[in-house]
């Protein structure tokens, strides 16, 4: 990168120093300036087959490396990537977006460009709804504190920021240099942290049955490893939320399961709900947890809430309490230690194959139970939303990072991104992508990225010619899908290899081939019954109609 300080290179710096090492997206004669300048950094360029895959690839990117970057012309690109960033910022996923805009002399000459809306504020005026800070670098004066602002409310809130550039405004100097990022962040009131961690101390102390149930802001924090030393040190059993999966290896032994209110196995649910002191830690409250303010197990008095916005221990709110500093301090703290004579919960094996003749067809029990015995160390599980959600919450993972999904926010259309987002994030770990056939045709051209940047995922496409999710709540044929001949994508996009998938035999198969094969990307057609259904979402099927009949007038 060139040593001459412009709002455009030190914008760039600021992403490199902070772990950015790939940027997805696509060009635009808006931001080609700043294509040219990434080209001269130490970033490289990850180009993708529309911009809301480039979203995706970059929130994924950033759940495994901590920051990820996306740069897209105006308008056209930027407004494309809504729903990504949105994903992002429900979900806490710190994701910076990058986009040009019309230069600052052709606004006065021309009121009417090509890619505008309404005015030239429009596309920032979005992104302010759905980032922590939306920015526009317009003044070398200001540029670099609000670029500052702006990366400081990322780190701080771990959710997406916006930084618009105006294309004459790239090259513009800036008079103090690539000087240090100044970061302004409070910390938390020593005082009301201590208050906090003795009132923990008290709760514990008087606790029979204490339970912990971690979420995904643990990871988005960086906090697994003192998660780690918390859990074994006091010695209790822990869950995860959906959303939270694989914050914590789920084969310790003080781990019990998946809690999620709608798909979560029963025996966990009682197993936590029954707890008389629970800490929960990270947590996104949600109706896929079926836990929400209103809930007993939080109105009872018997809970400490940690997140990122707020701790909450019974009914006594700490406001200045950083969330790092909490658990960290939990870390630290003499808090008493439990005893258990054996596991808190059996390992939990996933239901036996209704049939056991290897050229039955396939079945989604058959499917998930032999990709559980398959997953290692080096294999990342990325599920989609619906049946590849829902079955995929039963998957024992061994691994941190080792299951990504936008569990919360529910978009479907991620997962082949995301792969793409975390094998360069990380590149000893092969993505397993669980995708249905609905999603797929949203952003599975996203495969065609992977031949070119020689990613090889193992694509499989839970191909039952409709939305499940949806057929559950309300049947009817707006839920079908026309089928494509999946297996030959691979002949389009010109890499891969495609099999067509029918029988148990033909899908171990197909997936030993492919796990042997790492060179390239492999994708499973899986051709199953409309109307097969996994465990996890015959429990969502039950709970939420019993839900939805509890809340009618």
């Amino acid at each position: 990168m060139s040593d001459k300080a412009t709002i455009g290179s030190v914008v760039l710096n600021r992403l490199h120093r902070l772990g950015v090492r790939h940027i997805f997206g696509i060009p635009g004669d808006y931001v080609l300036s700043l294509y040219q300048l990434i080209e001269a950094s130490p970033i490289q360029h990850v180009g993708t087959t529309r911009e809301d895959c480039a979203g995706f690839a970059a929130d994924a990117y950033a759940r495994i490396n901590g920051i990820g970057a996306v740069c897209v012309t105006y308008c056209v690109g930027g407004l494309n990537t809504v729903n990504a960033i949105a994903c992002a910022y429900a979900e806490r996923s710190p994701v910076v977006l990058l986009t040009g805009s019309p230069g600052l002399s052709e606004r006065t000459r021309t009121p009417y460009l090509h890619h505008m809306v309404r005015d030239f504020s429009t596309q920032r005026d979005v992104f302010r709804q759905m980032t922590v800070a939306a920015v526009t670098l317009d003044d070398p004066l200001t540029a670099e504190r609000e670029m500052d602002h702006a990366f400081a409310a990322l780190l701080r809130y771990r959710r997406p920021i916006y930084i618009e550039i105006p294309r004459d405004m790239v090259h513009c100097p800036l008079t103090s240099g690539m000087k240090p990022i100044c970061i302004e962040d409070a910390p938390s009131d020593p005082a009301a942290l201590e208050e906090a961690l003795g009132e923990v101390r008290i709760m514990l102390a008087s606790a029979k049955r204490p339970a912990m149930l971690v979420g995904a802001e643990v990871g988005r924090f960086g906090l697994q490893d003192d998660l780690a030393r918390l859990v074994e040190r006091l010695n209790i059993p822990v869950a995860s939320t959906l959303l939270g999966k694989s914050i914590i290896r789920e084969d310790h032994p003080l781990y019990v399961g998946v809690y999620g209110g709608l798909i979560g196995r029963d025996e966990v649910q009682r197993f936590i709900n029954d707890s008389d002191c629970l800490l929960i830690l990270g947590s996104i409250l949600s109706d896929v947890e079926d836990l929400d303010a209103t809930s007993p197990l939080l109105s009872e008095g018997r809970t400490i809430h940690a997140t990122a916005d707020r701790v909450a221990i019974k009914h006594h709110r700490y406001e200045s309490i950083k969330f790092q500093d909490f658990v960290q301090g939990l870390v630290r703290s003499p808090l008493p230690s439990f005893s258990h004579s054996e596991r808190p919960l059996p390992a939990q094996a996933l239901p036996a194959q209704a049939t056991t003749d290897p050229d039955a067809p396939v079945t989604l029990g058959g499917l998930f139970r032999h990709l559980d015995t398959v997953l290692t160390e080096k294999t990342v599980v990325i599920a989609d939303v619906g049946e590849s959600l829902f079955a995929a919450a039963d998957l024992h993972v061994r691994h941190r990072f080792e299951f990504l999904s936008p569990a919360y926010y529910t978009s479907m259309g991620f997962a082949v991104p995301a792969a793409l987002g975390a094998s360069f994030a990380d590149s000893s770990l092969r993505p397993i992508v669980l995708v249905g056939d609905g999603a797929f045709q949203m952003t599975g051209t996203e495969l065609a990225s992977c031949v070119r940047y020689g990613q090889a995922p193992i694509v499989i496409i839970l191909n039952n010619r409709g939305y499940s999710t949806e057929r559950e709540i309300l049947e009817g044929p707006f839920n079908d899908v026309h089928e494509w001949q999946y297996e030959k994508v691979c002949d389009l996009i010109g890499g891969g290899l495609g099999s067509r998938v029918s029988t148990q035999r033909e899908f171990e198969q197909s997936l030993a081939a492919a796990f042997a094969d790492p060179s390239q990307l492999h994708l499973l057609n899986v051709l199953l019954s409309p109307t097969d259904r996994s465990p996890g979402m015959v429990r969502l099927a039950r709970r939420l109609g019993k839900k939805l009949s509890t809340d009618k007038p």
